[in-house]
């Protein structure tokens, strides 16, 4: 009797490629080759977010002077969260407050009714020379005191740095494996409510949506960072993600302001597919469109991939959806720039991203009621 096929298992030509076209993935997200990629594929049963999970529990910890806790293995966000409310170990010290002018910053900040933001792909997927971009990051923090802090690409020692040596901020975590999203918020100034993580089901590079409700002064805030899905292959994966993002800063209370920064990864042709809502503004373009600030990834003057070719993007964007209700304190951006243009000691920059700064005014009740 002649043998049935097994038309359930895929052709030897189809899993190649389903297994080169993993390789690929695998190696954009990890900053790695290819060969590398199989190796932990293989090792995986072919399971990327293992195998990914797998490549990024290398021993990185010794790359910074901090240890990482061992509680940490069965710790969820919620109870990290928590944790980061806690106060400071002795050995803790805070870089954040290393500024001659802090002191006086300080004393001005009860006056001030503006926000302030950084939003940074920080690269923490580079481990060369991290310890020293990580203090750089605490340093840009000292110099502009932000309100609230976006970060991409963290992986659990760079937070663990950051607990340590920016103390004056609560940290919180997106996921806590592998490499992920975070926010930093100003204890003096900013008070966490609530945050979720939100899943997209379809990612294929361990992406989510990191959503923070916060009360700023008399004003409530819907905070959202994201890591959109990486390369040009990956267009609809990230369009539907942004999507998402949008839903989220469209259906937010008319008492809030949405306010989101983040690594997208956005092309100009895939957002005017998507649509951005009428009530939500990219920051960049209300402000102007002002071309020293435009490019957020630029190989041209960021030297810290040492690629052979020239690639100027903005993929780094702040969205924003003002409050809208009567009587309601409403916040109105007024000033943009780049950040970590200066190369450190090292001879690199903090990051292969330039970080976004944002300021946001306060409209007077008057004016919001009128």
């Amino acid at each position: 009797m002649a043998a049935t096929p097994d038309t359930d298992k895929p052709s030897v030509s189809n899993e190649e490629e389903q297994r080169t076209r993993l390789c690929e993935e695998f190696a954009a997200v990890a900053g790695t080759d290819s060969a590398v990629a199989q190796c932990y594929l293989a090792e995986n049963d072919w399971q990327m977010e293992r195998a990914l999970n797998s490549f990024f529990e290398a021993d990185l910890e010794k790359v910074f002077d901090v240890d990482v806790s061992p509680e940490r293995e069965s710790s969820s966000p919620q109870n990290k969260k928590l944790k980061a409310e806690e106060k400071p170990q002795g050995d803790c010290i805070d870089l954040t407050e290393d500024s001659p002018s802090s002191s006086s910053r300080r004393a001005s900040e009860e006056g001030n009714n503006g926000l302030s933001l950084i939003s940074w792909n920080v690269d923490g997927l580079d481990t060369d020379n991290l310890a020293e971009r990580a203090r750089g990051l605490c340093s840009y923090l000292a110099l502009y005191t932000p309100d609230v802090v976006f970060l991409q690409e963290l992986i659990p020692p760079y937070v663990q740095y950051l607990k340590k040596r920016a103390v004056s901020y609560l940290i919180i975590e997106g996921e806590e494996d592998g490499y992920f999203i975070g926010m930093m918020l100003k204890k003096s100034r900013v008070k966490l409510v609530e945050s979720e993580v939100v899943t997209y089901p379809t990612t294929k590079m361990m992406r989510n949506l990191l959503v923070a409700q916060v009360t700023f002064k008399d004003q409530k805030l819907c905070l959202m960072t994201s890591h959109l899905e990486s390369c040009k292959g990956h267009a609809e994966e990230r369009m539907k993600q942004l999507r998402v993002v949008m839903q989220r800063m469209r259906e937010a209370p008319d008492d809030v302001t949405v306010l989101f920064g983040g690594d997208t990864n956005l092309r100009d042709t895939e957002v005017a597919k998507v649509g951005l809502p009428s009530s939500v503004c990219d920051v960049w373009e209300r402000l102007g469109k002002q071309e020293h600030c435009r490019y957020t990834w630029d190989t041209k003057a960021n030297s810290n991939k040492n690629v052979p070719y020239i690639s100027r993007c903005r993929f780094d964007r702040v969205y924003f959806r003002p409050a809208t209700k009567d009587g309601v304190t409403r916040l109105v951006p007024d000033h943009m720039a780049l950040v970590g243009l200066e190369k450190l000691d090292c001879g690199r920059f903090t990051s292969d991203h330039w970080g976004i700064y944002c300021s946001f005014s306060a409209a007077q009740l008057a004016e919001a009621s009128s």
